[in-house]
């Protein structure tokens, strides 16, 4: 089952998403913020895909976190998420699919591969 990284400070997204994230075949461990999302992917050795919203209180950002997914595993796919344009974001690692909120269940899928 692939492993899967959610982050995202608001709880009741959160909780939807990981519920469709599950369904999907996703083994899904949560974050609710940058720091705790860095100390996850330097415990666990990064993860199969990365999924972050980009704007997280606490001075890390979901860039951050993209960065040390690929450092933990190069070949994390890894999706930011904002209720921002692109246009209004710092730039964004290359790798990294950028999906707008609000955003479909389906959407967030795509982003991820098709899982």
């Amino acid at each position: 089952m692939p492993r899967l990284l959610y982050v995202e400070d608001d709880e009741l997204l959160q909780m939807v998403t990981t519920i469709a994230l599950e369904e999907a075949g996703f083994e899904v461990t949560q974050a609710s913020n940058g720091h705790s999302a860095r100390e996850l992917l330097a415990a666990n050795e990064g993860f199969d895909y990365v999924v972050s919203d980009i704007s997280m209180p606490g001075g890390v950002t979901g860039v951050d976190v993209a960065e040390a997914a690929l450092q933990a595993r190069p070949s994390c796919r890894t999706v930011l998420i904002s209720g921002y344009a692109l246009a209004q974001l710092p730039t964004l690692p290359a790798n990294a699919q950028f999906l707008e909120k609000p955003y479909h269940v389906r959407d967030l899928l795509a982003a991820l591969g098709g899982n």
